[in-house]
Protein backbone atom coordinates (compact mmCIF):
# COMPACT_ATOMS: atom_id res chain seq x y z
CA UNK A 1 0.00 0.00 0.00
CA UNK A 2 1.55 3.11 -0.78
CA UNK A 3 0.30 6.68 0.94
CA UNK A 4 0.73 9.61 -1.52
CA UNK A 5 -0.78 12.05 0.66
CA UNK A 6 1.66 14.67 2.52
CA UNK A 7 3.53 13.48 5.95
CA UNK A 8 1.19 15.50 8.22
CA UNK A 9 -1.87 13.94 6.76
CA UNK A 10 0.42 10.63 7.17
CA UNK A 11 1.81 11.44 10.30
CA UNK A 12 -2.23 11.86 11.70
CA UNK A 13 -3.39 8.46 10.73
CA UNK A 14 -2.35 6.27 7.48
CA UNK A 15 -3.49 2.22 6.83
CA UNK A 16 -1.26 0.05 8.76
CA UNK A 17 1.43 -1.29 6.68
CA UNK A 18 1.21 1.70 4.37
CA UNK A 19 4.30 3.31 2.64
CA UNK A 20 4.36 7.41 2.42
CA UNK A 21 5.51 8.33 -0.87
CA UNK A 22 3.89 11.69 -0.83
CA UNK A 23 3.29 13.56 -4.58
CA UNK A 24 3.32 16.84 -2.76
CA UNK A 25 4.57 17.58 0.44
CA UNK A 26 3.49 19.84 3.48
CA UNK A 27 3.99 22.93 1.97
CA UNK A 28 3.47 22.22 -1.40
CA UNK A 29 0.54 20.80 -0.22
CA UNK A 30 -0.43 24.19 1.47
CA UNK A 31 0.46 26.24 -1.44
CA UNK A 32 -1.83 24.32 -3.72
CA UNK A 33 -4.32 24.64 -1.22
CA UNK A 34 -4.06 28.41 -0.76
CA UNK A 35 -3.98 28.80 -5.03
CA UNK A 36 -7.22 27.08 -4.97
CA UNK A 37 -9.06 28.75 -2.46
CA UNK A 38 -7.64 32.79 -3.21
CA UNK A 39 -6.93 32.49 -6.90
CA UNK A 40 -8.46 29.75 -9.00
CA UNK A 41 -8.85 25.67 -9.59
CA UNK A 42 -7.24 25.88 -12.61
CA UNK A 43 -4.32 28.10 -11.35
CA UNK A 44 -4.17 25.19 -8.41
CA UNK A 45 -4.61 22.41 -10.77
CA UNK A 46 -1.52 23.96 -13.06
CA UNK A 47 1.06 24.33 -10.18
CA UNK A 48 0.12 21.32 -8.60
CA UNK A 49 0.79 19.31 -11.54
CA UNK A 50 3.88 20.33 -12.03
CA UNK A 51 4.70 19.52 -8.32
CA UNK A 52 3.09 15.96 -8.86
CA UNK A 53 5.20 15.28 -11.80
CA UNK A 54 8.24 15.97 -10.46
CA UNK A 55 7.87 14.49 -6.90
CA UNK A 56 6.63 11.05 -8.97
CA UNK A 57 9.71 11.39 -11.23
CA UNK A 58 11.95 11.43 -7.96
CA UNK A 59 9.81 7.84 -6.51
CA UNK A 60 9.98 6.15 -9.84
CA UNK A 61 13.95 6.86 -9.79
CA UNK A 62 14.38 5.98 -6.46
CA UNK A 63 11.62 4.06 -4.87
CA UNK A 64 10.19 2.29 -7.89
CA UNK A 65 13.62 1.36 -10.00
CA UNK A 66 14.19 -1.63 -7.92
CA UNK A 67 10.62 -2.84 -8.93
CA UNK A 68 9.93 -5.55 -10.95
CA UNK A 69 6.66 -6.01 -13.41
CA UNK A 70 5.01 -8.72 -10.65
CA UNK A 71 4.66 -5.33 -8.55
CA UNK A 72 1.23 -4.87 -7.64
CA UNK A 73 1.06 -1.53 -5.69
CA UNK A 74 -2.38 -0.14 -4.02
CA UNK A 75 -2.65 3.50 -3.78
CA UNK A 76 -4.17 5.99 -1.97
CA UNK A 77 -4.91 9.75 -0.93
CA UNK A 78 -7.37 11.97 0.96
CA UNK A 79 -10.50 10.77 -1.49
CA UNK A 80 -9.08 8.27 -4.09
CA UNK A 81 -9.27 11.30 -6.50
CA UNK A 82 -6.53 13.40 -8.69
CA UNK A 83 -3.20 12.54 -6.23
CA UNK A 84 -3.45 9.14 -6.33
CA UNK A 85 -4.60 8.99 -10.10
CA UNK A 86 -1.93 10.92 -11.13
CA UNK A 87 0.88 8.05 -9.31
CA UNK A 88 -1.43 5.06 -10.33
CA UNK A 89 -1.75 6.14 -13.88
CA UNK A 90 1.78 6.73 -14.34
CA UNK A 91 2.70 3.34 -12.89
CA UNK A 92 0.26 1.45 -14.95
CA UNK A 93 1.69 2.78 -18.61
CA UNK A 94 5.03 1.61 -17.43
CA UNK A 95 3.25 -1.79 -16.91
CA UNK A 96 2.86 -2.15 -13.03
CA UNK A 97 -0.78 -3.52 -11.79
CA UNK A 98 -1.02 -0.62 -9.37
CA UNK A 99 -4.73 -0.38 -8.38
CA UNK A 100 -6.60 2.97 -7.06
CA UNK A 101 -8.47 2.34 -3.96
CA UNK A 102 -11.85 3.87 -4.28
CA UNK A 103 -12.79 6.68 -1.98
CA UNK A 104 -9.28 6.78 -0.50
CA UNK A 105 -8.01 7.39 2.94
CA UNK A 106 -11.81 8.87 3.84
CA UNK A 107 -13.51 5.68 2.74
CA UNK A 108 -10.60 3.43 4.80
CA UNK A 109 -11.35 5.98 7.97
CA UNK A 110 -15.20 5.58 7.70
CA UNK A 111 -14.65 1.59 7.71
CA UNK A 112 -12.54 1.88 11.19
CA UNK A 113 -15.20 4.08 12.51
CA UNK A 114 -17.93 1.48 11.72
CA UNK A 115 -15.92 -1.59 12.45
CA UNK A 116 -14.93 -0.16 15.75
CA UNK A 117 -18.55 0.00 16.91
CA UNK A 118 -19.45 -3.61 15.74
CA UNK A 119 -16.11 -5.58 15.95
CA UNK A 120 -15.46 -5.69 19.81
CA UNK A 121 -18.69 -7.64 20.38
CA UNK A 122 -17.34 -10.14 18.45
CA UNK A 123 -14.60 -11.55 20.24
CA UNK A 124 -14.27 -12.36 23.57
CA UNK A 125 -12.15 -11.46 26.41
CA UNK A 126 -10.51 -12.05 30.28
CA UNK A 127 -9.44 -8.84 31.44
CA UNK A 128 -6.09 -8.76 32.77
CA UNK A 129 -6.63 -6.73 36.59
CA UNK A 130 -4.21 -5.90 39.73
CA UNK A 131 -2.84 -3.03 41.22
CA UNK A 132 -0.70 -0.65 40.00
CA UNK A 133 2.97 -2.54 39.86
CA UNK A 134 1.46 -5.82 39.85
CA UNK A 135 3.06 -6.24 35.72
CA UNK A 136 0.03 -6.55 33.92
CA UNK A 137 1.96 -5.24 30.83
CA UNK A 138 4.41 -7.80 31.00
CA UNK A 139 2.01 -10.49 31.92
CA UNK A 140 0.40 -9.69 28.25
CA UNK A 141 3.96 -9.37 26.75
CA UNK A 142 4.50 -13.07 27.89
CA UNK A 143 1.22 -14.26 27.43
CA UNK A 144 1.55 -13.55 23.21
CA UNK A 145 5.23 -14.80 23.08
CA UNK A 146 3.24 -17.74 24.38
CA UNK A 147 0.88 -17.48 21.56
CA UNK A 148 -2.42 -15.80 23.01
CA UNK A 149 -4.07 -13.50 21.53
CA UNK A 150 -3.32 -10.08 23.11
CA UNK A 151 -4.74 -6.11 22.34
CA UNK A 152 -2.12 -4.25 24.76
CA UNK A 153 -3.83 -0.85 24.39
CA UNK A 154 -1.07 0.73 26.36
CA UNK A 155 1.49 0.03 24.08
CA UNK A 156 -0.36 1.15 21.11
CA UNK A 157 -1.46 4.43 22.91
CA UNK A 158 2.44 4.73 24.54
CA UNK A 159 0.98 5.47 27.45
CA UNK A 160 1.02 3.74 31.19
CA UNK A 161 -1.88 5.16 31.56
CA UNK A 162 -1.81 7.03 35.14
CA UNK A 163 -0.46 10.63 36.07
CA UNK A 164 3.24 9.50 35.52
CA UNK A 165 2.94 7.37 32.49
CA UNK A 166 3.40 9.43 29.65
CA UNK A 167 6.87 7.40 27.99
CA UNK A 168 10.26 9.29 28.34
CA UNK A 169 11.08 9.33 24.67
CA UNK A 170 7.60 8.22 22.36
CA UNK A 171 4.78 10.44 22.13
CA UNK A 172 1.39 9.55 22.02
CA UNK A 173 -0.09 9.21 18.59
CA UNK A 174 -3.17 10.86 16.90
CA UNK A 175 -6.69 9.30 18.45
CA UNK A 176 -7.31 8.74 14.55
CA UNK A 177 -3.88 6.65 14.81
CA UNK A 178 -5.29 4.70 18.00
CA UNK A 179 -8.16 3.93 16.72
CA UNK A 180 -6.27 2.39 13.17
CA UNK A 181 -3.68 0.39 15.46
CA UNK A 182 -7.01 -1.40 17.65
CA UNK A 183 -8.78 -1.67 14.58
CA UNK A 184 -5.78 -3.20 12.58
CA UNK A 185 -5.17 -5.81 15.57
CA UNK A 186 -9.00 -6.88 16.34
CA UNK A 187 -10.08 -7.59 12.68
CA UNK A 188 -6.48 -9.71 12.82
CA UNK A 189 -7.69 -11.97 15.99
CA UNK A 190 -9.72 -15.49 15.84
CA UNK A 191 -13.10 -14.98 17.20
CA UNK A 192 -12.87 -18.78 18.85
CA UNK A 193 -10.03 -17.63 21.01
CA UNK A 194 -10.06 -15.54 24.01
CA UNK A 195 -8.28 -11.97 23.27
CA UNK A 196 -5.84 -10.66 26.20
CA UNK A 197 -6.02 -7.20 27.75
CA UNK A 198 -5.58 -5.40 30.40
CA UNK A 199 -8.19 -3.39 32.99
CA UNK A 200 -8.07 -0.01 31.21
CA UNK A 201 -10.22 3.20 32.07
CA UNK A 202 -11.87 5.37 29.09
CA UNK A 203 -9.16 7.04 28.42
CA UNK A 204 -5.18 6.22 28.29
CA UNK A 205 -3.14 9.53 28.63
CA UNK A 206 -4.93 11.76 26.26
CA UNK A 207 -6.58 9.17 23.92
CA UNK A 208 -9.96 7.88 24.33
CA UNK A 209 -10.71 3.94 23.78
CA UNK A 210 -14.10 2.95 21.78
CA UNK A 211 -16.72 2.91 23.52
CA UNK A 212 -17.70 -0.37 21.77
CA UNK A 213 -14.16 -1.94 23.40
CA UNK A 214 -14.61 -0.53 26.36
CA UNK A 215 -18.29 -2.02 26.93
CA UNK A 216 -17.00 -5.45 25.76
CA UNK A 217 -13.92 -4.97 28.15
CA UNK A 218 -16.20 -4.32 31.51
CA UNK A 219 -18.66 -7.37 30.98
CA UNK A 220 -16.12 -10.07 30.44
CA UNK A 221 -14.18 -12.39 32.82
CA UNK A 222 -11.08 -11.01 34.26
CA UNK A 223 -7.79 -12.53 35.52
CA UNK A 224 -7.18 -11.35 38.77
CA UNK A 225 -3.47 -10.67 40.07
CA UNK A 226 -2.42 -10.34 44.04
CA UNK A 227 1.16 -9.47 44.18
CA UNK A 228 2.88 -8.40 47.24
CA UNK A 229 3.74 -4.55 47.92
CA UNK A 230 7.76 -5.02 47.94
CA UNK A 231 7.24 -6.91 44.89
CA UNK A 232 5.14 -3.79 43.22
CA UNK A 233 7.78 -1.15 44.53
CA UNK A 234 10.82 -2.77 42.83
CA UNK A 235 9.12 -3.46 39.45
CA UNK A 236 7.49 0.86 39.40
CA UNK A 237 11.14 1.52 40.47
CA UNK A 238 12.28 -0.24 37.17
CA UNK A 239 9.44 0.96 35.14
CA UNK A 240 9.95 4.42 36.24
CA UNK A 241 13.51 4.86 36.50
CA UNK A 242 13.16 8.21 33.90
CA UNK A 243 11.81 9.85 36.81
CA UNK A 244 14.50 8.73 39.44
CA UNK A 245 17.42 11.08 37.67
CA UNK A 246 16.19 14.02 40.42
CA UNK A 247 13.13 15.35 42.56
CA UNK A 248 11.90 18.39 39.53
CA UNK A 249 10.15 15.80 36.99
CA UNK A 250 7.99 14.06 39.47
CA UNK A 251 7.32 16.42 41.95
CA UNK A 252 5.86 18.50 38.92
CA UNK A 253 3.79 15.95 38.49
CA UNK A 254 2.67 14.89 42.14
CA UNK A 255 1.61 19.01 42.44
CA UNK A 256 -1.36 18.29 40.04
CA UNK A 257 -2.73 15.79 42.86
CA UNK A 258 -2.81 18.56 45.21
CA UNK A 259 -6.39 19.14 45.17
CA UNK A 260 -7.46 15.47 45.11
CA UNK A 261 -5.22 14.32 47.99
CA UNK A 262 -4.31 17.71 50.02
CA UNK A 263 -1.31 19.92 50.08
CA UNK A 264 0.17 17.95 53.14
CA UNK A 265 -0.02 14.57 52.15
CA UNK A 266 1.22 15.88 48.65
CA UNK A 267 4.19 17.91 50.13
CA UNK A 268 5.55 14.72 51.93
CA UNK A 269 5.68 12.82 49.10
CA UNK A 270 7.78 15.56 47.55
CA UNK A 271 10.20 15.61 49.96
CA UNK A 272 10.70 11.94 49.73
CA UNK A 273 11.53 12.29 46.19
CA UNK A 274 13.82 15.80 47.45
CA UNK A 275 15.49 12.98 49.97
CA UNK A 276 16.06 10.16 46.54
CA UNK A 277 13.30 8.01 49.15
CA UNK A 278 12.47 6.13 46.10
CA UNK A 279 11.34 2.45 48.05
CA UNK A 280 9.27 5.04 50.62
CA UNK A 281 7.55 7.44 48.01
CA UNK A 282 6.65 4.47 45.84
CA UNK A 283 5.29 2.77 47.87
CA UNK A 284 3.53 5.64 49.96
CA UNK A 285 2.10 6.33 46.37
CA UNK A 286 0.77 2.76 46.33
CA UNK A 287 -0.57 2.82 49.54
CA UNK A 288 -2.34 6.24 49.76
CA UNK A 289 -3.12 7.22 46.04
CA UNK A 290 -3.26 4.27 43.66
CA UNK A 291 -4.17 1.28 45.31
CA UNK A 292 -7.77 3.12 47.16
CA UNK A 293 -8.41 4.97 43.40
CA UNK A 294 -7.94 1.47 41.27
CA UNK A 295 -9.79 -0.50 43.66
CA UNK A 296 -12.39 2.19 43.51
CA UNK A 297 -12.15 1.43 39.51
CA UNK A 298 -12.25 -2.11 39.63
CA UNK A 299 -15.42 -2.65 41.73
CA UNK A 300 -17.19 -0.14 39.74
CA UNK A 301 -16.22 -1.07 36.01
CA UNK A 302 -14.82 -4.84 36.69
CA UNK A 303 -16.73 -6.33 39.37
CA UNK A 304 -15.88 -9.94 40.35
CA UNK A 305 -17.94 -12.63 38.20
CA UNK A 306 -17.67 -16.46 38.55
CA UNK A 307 -15.31 -16.80 36.03
CA UNK A 308 -12.64 -14.70 37.25
CA UNK A 309 -9.42 -16.60 37.33
CA UNK A 310 -7.50 -15.86 40.22
CA UNK A 311 -3.32 -15.87 40.57
CA UNK A 312 -0.97 -14.84 43.74
CA UNK A 313 2.46 -14.21 42.84
CA UNK A 314 5.58 -12.47 44.14
CA UNK A 315 7.99 -13.38 41.22
CA UNK A 316 7.49 -10.39 38.57
CA UNK A 317 10.87 -11.65 36.91
CA UNK A 318 10.71 -12.57 33.16
CA UNK A 319 10.84 -16.29 34.01
CA UNK A 320 8.03 -15.79 36.97
CA UNK A 321 6.14 -14.31 34.14
CA UNK A 322 6.50 -16.75 31.90
CA UNK A 323 5.34 -19.16 34.12
CA UNK A 324 2.58 -17.58 35.40
CA UNK A 325 1.69 -17.03 31.45
CA UNK A 326 1.94 -20.63 30.62
CA UNK A 327 -0.38 -21.28 34.17
CA UNK A 328 -2.84 -18.66 33.04
CA UNK A 329 -3.55 -20.31 29.17
CA UNK A 330 -4.01 -24.11 31.20
CA UNK A 331 -6.13 -22.54 33.17
CA UNK A 332 -8.23 -20.68 30.19
CA UNK A 333 -7.82 -23.88 28.39
CA UNK A 334 -5.27 -22.87 25.63
CA UNK A 335 -2.34 -25.11 26.80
Amino acid sequence: MIDVRSPGEFEEDHIPGALNLPVLDNGERERVGTLYKQVSSFEAKKVGAALVSRNIAHHLESFFSSKNKAYRPLVYCWRGGSRSGALTHILQKIGFAAVQLDGGYKAYRRHVSSDLSSLPAQLSYHVVCGTTGSGKSRLLLELEKAGAQVLDLEALAAHRGSLLGALPDQPQPTQKSFESAIWDKLSRFNPKQTVFVESESKKIGALRVPDALIMAMRSSPCVRLEVPLNARVSLLIEDYAHFLNGSDAINEQLAHLVQLRGNEMVSAWQEMARQHAWDQLVAALLEEHYDPAYLRSLMKNYAPSPNDLEFKTNDLTPAGLQRLARTIMQANGQA
